[in-house]
């Protein structure tokens, strides 16, 4: 049984269904893409699991506990944490304040810039999120403006926040959505160095596959809210069907 168990879940929208039977199963540890065109139903998927959107029937578990009717915080709170396909990050504040934001929220579950009290008498704090930007090798960005920095660091910026945290589950909806080569390139390699050294899952919704199959040690292709196929990557890329649908002839 893996961390996370979707089994039989479906999703409808007036006349559309959205997803249909889905059945999913990420190992502990792994990494396992969600691939599929436009459409496919990936996003309600992921919605579904971090509590966005309920679903009409089924269930989603995670390490043995049910996410279903819990909000948005209460599932970060069980250590399930996700990347936007929009960077969702401060601009207006410094690449510190951003990090320390959501170390402060996990610990008092909220963050008051402004308080009477110095944030950066919060040595403890300010020592956790000094070492989360030398692992995301920002430390020479702590104090540039966030808004100010390119898309890929950013976006290394936001999976530092949400690293921070601790979460067993790192759920990432199109890391490289927008990205040059180089900064697509560069957060493969974060994403690798990740999981060389913390004790986590990824789960990833990617359209690029140089991304996914760089990273991902099984695959589920979505067709229409329908799983089609589920694989190890070699696997994936061999069969007919996904050439065909997703991948196209030259992949």
């Amino acid at each position: 049984m893996g961390i996370l168990e979707v089994k039989n879940v479906g999703k409808r929208f007036g006349g559309l269904q959205a997803l249909s039977e889905v059945n999913l199963s990420v190992a502990e540890n792994s990494v396992h893409a969600i691939i599929g065109p436009n459409g496919a139903g990936k996003s309600t998927l992921l919605n579904c699991l971090v509590g966005k959107l309920i679903p009409d029937t089924g269930s989603v578990m995670f390490d043995g506990q049910s996410v279903l009717g819990r909000s948005p915080f209460e599932i970060n709170q069980m250590g399930i944490s996700r990347v936007f396909q929009t960077p969702e990050i401060f601009g207006d504040l410094t690449v510190m304040e951003n990090m320390m934001i959501p170390i402060f929220a996990s610990r008092d579950g909220s963050f008051r810039m402004h308080a009477v009290e110095s944030v950066v008498s919060e040595s403890e704090v300010v020592d956790y999120a000094e070492q989360m930007l030398e692992d995301m090798n920002m430390a020479d960005k702590r104090h540039m403006h966030a808004a100010a920095m390119s898309r890929g660091d950013k976006r290394r910026l936001e999976i530092g926040m949400c690293l921070s945290q601790k979460p067993r589950l790192l759920l990432l909806d199109e890391p490289t959505a927008g990205m040059a080569r180089a900064d697509t390139n560069n957060t493969i390699d974060l994403l690798k160095q990740i999981k060389e050294d913390r004790d986590i899952t990824i789960a990833i919704i990617e359209h690029d596959m140089h991304v996914v199959f760089s990273l991902a040690e099984r695959i589920t292709v979505l067709a229409q809210g329908t799983p089609l196929v589920e694989d190890a990557p070699e696997n994936i890329k061999g069969n007919p069907k996904v050439r065909e649908a997703y991948l196209g002839e030259s992949a």
